[in-house]
């Protein structure tokens, strides 16, 4: 496996198969600029074809997660025309959407603030630690701006009444307030952040990795489908794990009190 190396982020895989995508812009907080995001595509482009890689997880260089969008790209964008910052939009959408549809869980350790796009890296994850320092806000009511490419992923993350209150006010909320509206799924001392990343990752690594991709995909497809559809949808995505071979591994090791060869201590 031989693995790229960025400008803005920096990349790792350890021998179990979980991967360490960190940005790396602590002078700016790790704001994003049209570099990060590129490189962030990029990345996650690589990071779905590798078949050995279990998990991944996001963090930030430095004390902050990610201060949102870089004051001097946001600056550029005044210059350039209406079909030049929807197609730097556009980049970004497609950034987004490349990380939440990872085949592997994406863990965000989220080792300090995160504002406005900050704050759509944090939703697009699976699922979310954060330290019980940091602060989170959406800021681009502030500046006269939309939270707009981000919004699909924090509202399905926080839902429409959480969104309305944090959107159209920015209001700074804390890590505990964070965790009641579901953007952490747990709030931990500095100290204990990298041991509750080891126990989520402890758990992922029991599991195995066709399986869960195929979960990803069915609480994607579930979540915007209607019943009917989703009844034979299930059905059929059921049959066929239980022809796979890791369902026909999985369950003949259950019975013969066996282990499966994913599963990794």
């Amino acid at each position: 496996m031989t693995i790229p190396s960025y400008q803005t982020l920096t990349l790792s895989v350890d021998p179990r198969g979980i991967a360490c995508l960190t940005l790396n812009r602590p002078q700016v907080h790790n704001a994003m600029d049209a570099q990060m995001i590129a490189e962030l595509r990029q990345a996650a482009a690589w990071l779905a074809a590798q078949t050995e890689v279990r998990g991944v997880v996001l963090s930030g260089t430095g004390k902050t997660f990610c201060a949102g969008g870089d004051l001097g790209w946001m600056r550029a964008n005044m210059d350039k025309t209406r079909g030049q910052r929807v197609a730097e939009s556009a980049e970004l959408a497609r950034m987004l959407r490349a990380l939440n549809e990872l085949p592997q869980p994406l863990i965000g350790r989220i080792n300090g603030p995160a504002y406005g796009g900050g704050v759509g890296m944090l939703s697009v994850c699976d699922i979310t630690i954060g330290v019980a320092t940091a602060s989170y806000s959406l800021t681009e009511t502030r500046l006269g701006l939309l939270p707009a490419n981000i919004a699909p992923y924090v509202i399905a993350r926080i839902g429409a009444t959480n969104s309305r209150r944090c959107m159209l006010t920015a209001r700074r909320i804390t890590a505990a307030e964070a965790k009641d509206f579901g953007l952490l799924d747990e709030v931990v001392d500095a100290a204990e952040l990298d041991a509750a990343i080891e126990r989520e990752i402890t758990d992922l690594l029991q599991c195995a990795p066709g399986a869960v991709a195929a979960t990803k995909r069915l609480i994607a497809y579930v979540g915007s489908h209607d019943l009917t559809t989703n009844m034979q949808y299930t059905a059929d995505r059921l049959a066929d794990a239980w022809e796979t071979t890791e369902g026909q591994e999985g369950v003949a090791c259950f019975f013969d009190k066996q282990t499966p060869a994913w599963r990794k201590s």
